[in-house]
């Protein structure tokens, strides 16, 4: 009997050991700090690792120090030109001082959300509706300096302050659906007017161009004809120059005799065509009486000699200066292919003159 109440004894004592040295033994996290109280009195800060405390009558109340996201709740706010809109956000915190955080707020996180909702509260009633919509990284700064200011005292920093969502009301939202449909047909209009614009412009600098490049050709084609009609004129003049003072060369070594029967063959060929009236270069007198004085029934019949060379260059010159150069069939070639190359360019500015430009 004796034996098993000190055995009972001696577990109890045991257990009373351990829990005593439990309770002295305090482990702290590396992403944690600990506030130290002993009998309701602050003794000091806990690290990380093991730390050892007075059992039993200690209070160790550990804090995170990693960030921490809050959400703020939608809330409903009338903005400076009276436009109803729910607004909420997100806020990023960190503590930084464990003792303030625990000894100068009752719960700093709820503390921290009361604080955003009235602080955004504020900010937004003192703007309009479009400057919300587009400023938002302007409210997110103001609204991180006013709290990070106001938690400075509680130990806990505001990292970052966004704006999740400006929800306008449904009536608000029906104006704003109408405004931008207003303000997107306007740019369209402008868009269409413009283009219109341009397009005028365009035709018009088109049909300028298309005009002078037209009269450009119409120039350039009346100059090559007229320089093809010159060349052709100069040729033929030259032509029946040629052929006069080939005649004239060879009339004058042929006397009266050898006329008189070039000009019976020329009659005998005008009488052989179908035409019933005929011109001649001469006067009919003149041919029938070298006829008669040829045949011997003329009263007189005067002979003509026979011109030799001394005599004709003395009448008419030197035959080689009144004939003129003779063209070999080179230098006619030649002259027939210039002629050619004249014509093609002609038909090309006829081309492009009739060929209309694009706009």
């Amino acid at each position: 009997m004796d034996s098993t109440i000190s055995m009972s004894l001696f577990i109890v004592v045991i257990v009373a050991a351990i829990v005593v040295i439990t309770s002295g033994v305090k482990i702290v996290q590396p992403y944690e700090q600990a506030i130290y109280m002993r009998l309701g009195k602050f003794v000091r800060v806990l690290d990380q690792g093991l730390n050892i405390v007075c059992p039993l009558i200690n209070q160790v109340v550990k804090l995170d120090l990693r960030t921490e996201v809050l959400d703020v709740p939608k809330q409903e706010v009338i903005t400076k030109d009276n436009s109803p809109v729910e607004v909420d956000a997100v806020i990023y915190i960190k503590v930084t001082d464990p003792k303030n955080a625990f000894f100068e707020v009752t719960n700093y996180r709820w503390a921290t959300v009361n604080l955003a909702q009235t602080t955004l509260r504020s900010i937004i009633g003192e703007m309009e509706l479009d400057q919300i919509l587009s400023s938002r990284e302007r409210i997110n700064v103001s609204l991180r300096d006013i709290l990070d200011e106001n938690t400075d005292k509680w130990g806990v920093k505001i990292e970052a302050v966004e704006i999740r969502e400006v929800d306008p009301a449904r009536k608000v939202k029906d104006s704003m659906e109408e405004q931008t449909s207003a303000e997107r047909k306007r740019r369209a209009a402008i868009l269409e007017a413009d283009g219109q614009k341009r397009a005028a412009i365009l035709e018009a600098e088109g049909k300028k161009k298309s005009m002078i490049l037209e009269a450009e050709g119409k120039r350039q084609s009346m100059i090559l004809e007229a320089e093809g009609e010159r060349i052709a004129t100069i040729l033929q003049g030259q032509g029946e120059a040629q052929k006069l003072r080939i005649m004239s060369v060879g009339a004058a070594s042929m006397d009266s005799k050898a006329m008189s029967v070039l000009s019976m063959q020329t009659l005998q060929e005008v009488g052989k065509g179908e035409s019933s009236k005929f011109f001649f270069p001469m006067e009919l007198t003149k041919l029938v009486e070298g006829v008669s004085e040829y045949i011997g029934s003329a009263n007189n019949v005067p002979d003509r000699e026979v011109s030799d060379t001394d005599s004709i260059r003395k009448a008419v010159g030197d035959p080689d200066d009144i004939l003129g150069p003779i063209p070999s069939a080179e230098e006619i070639r030649r002259e027939t292919e210039s002629v050619k190359d004249l014509k093609k360019e002609i038909d090309e500015v006829d081309e492009i003159v009739s060929e209309k430009p694009k706009a």
